[in-house]
């Protein structure tokens, strides 16, 4: 199959990516979109400042599998060298390529400058990628917002510099920092910068269907769209697959899928706690209509009530 494009020297086959989103893009989940038709996986993000001495579960969220591949490291920091380092120690891990987030919109993250709070400072961002592509082997790519706020919307100032600095790929979500997920995505300052720039893009933003596949394709003329929340509960987004067409027992197979592989990376424990969030996103679809959703969620094991169920299908 010919590549749809490369980032560097990496093929990349597909048009479809899934977003890195933390305490949803594990390992797990990212191996089951896979399977599904995932062109390219990133880890959720990681704190520069937690790899050098592991911290915050960095052992799961640095885990990968070759079948994971093209796979990207997303991290997020505020420091060059600290930014750097981690990168380096990444690096060892033989990831794919390195992805710099510039888009988080999380107060914690942005209120020390980091992620989209990274987006007030373009020499800052231009320091960064070029301390990261001067001294990384694999290639740098970036995941950005299309401004702060209303104030200050520069995407096509941080595009220019990602690429002139020697970047390979850029992702842009179409919100700015100060916009709600709840307010609709610009798809125009996507097709803007993939105008002005030589390397891939890949647009993100309010895709949650097949159509909005399609549509982001033509309307921004972009090498490839990522999803990103509408991908919880509906992996099939991936695999070009309506999942208003599917059988409730098509469905609940998926479910237990993904559940084994999160059973057999975390253990049963961690499982129940971590799965609520999946398993009350898959369930929300006319296929479970008679589900009393709210109630089953209260419950310790949950996922007990898919397993009879899968008995009853089979």
């Amino acid at each position: 199959m010919q590549p749809a494009f490369h980032i560097g020297t990496v093929p990349v086959e597909g048009r479809v990516s899934l977003a890195p989103m933390d305490g949803i893009s594990d390992q797990p989940f990212r191996l089951l979109c896979k399977k599904m038709g995932a062109n390219i996986i990133i880890s959720e993000f990681i704190n520069a400042l937690d790899v050098p001495d592991q911290l915050n579960d960095f052992s799961a969220r640095a885990s990968f599998t070759e079948y994971e591949r093209p796979f990207g490291y997303q991290i997020y920091g505020d420091n060059a060298s600290q930014l750097l380092k981690a990168a380096t120690l990444l690096e060892k891990r033989k990831p794919d390529f390195i992805d710099l987030n510039l888009g988080c919109s999380v107060r914690r993250v942005v209120h020390r400058g980091a992620g989209a709070g990274l987006l007030r400072n373009p020499k800052k961002i231009a320091e960064i990628i070029r301390a990261l592509v001067n001294n990384i082997c694999v290639p740098i790519t970036i995941k950005m917002r299309i401004g702060w706020d209303r104030h200050q919307i520069n995407f096509l100032e941080i595009a220019k510099i990602a690429e002139s600095e020697g970047a390979k790929l850029i992702c842009v979500h179409g919100r700015r920092k100060d916009q709600s997920w709840r307010e609709p995505a610009d798809w125009r300052p996507i097709g803007a910068i993939k105008r002005a720039v030589k390397i891939p893009v890949i647009g993100n933003g309010d895709i949650e269907s097949q159509n909005d596949i399609a549509r982001m394709l033509s309307e921004t003329g972009c090498d490839g769209v990522m999803i990103g929340r509408a991908a919880l509960g509906n992996p099939w987004l991936l695999s070009k697959k309506d999942k208003s067409n599917l059988s409730r027992a098509e469905i609940t197979s998926t479910i237990i899928q993904h559940w084994l592989l999160m059973t057999s990376f975390f253990g049963k424990d961690i499982s129940n706690v971590r799965f609520k969030k999946h398993l009350k996103a898959y369930l929300d679809c006319p296929q479970f209509s008679d589900v009393d959703i709210s109630r089953l969620m209260r419950k310790i094991n949950p996922m007990q009530f898919i397993l009879n169920d899968y008995r009853e299908l089979v």
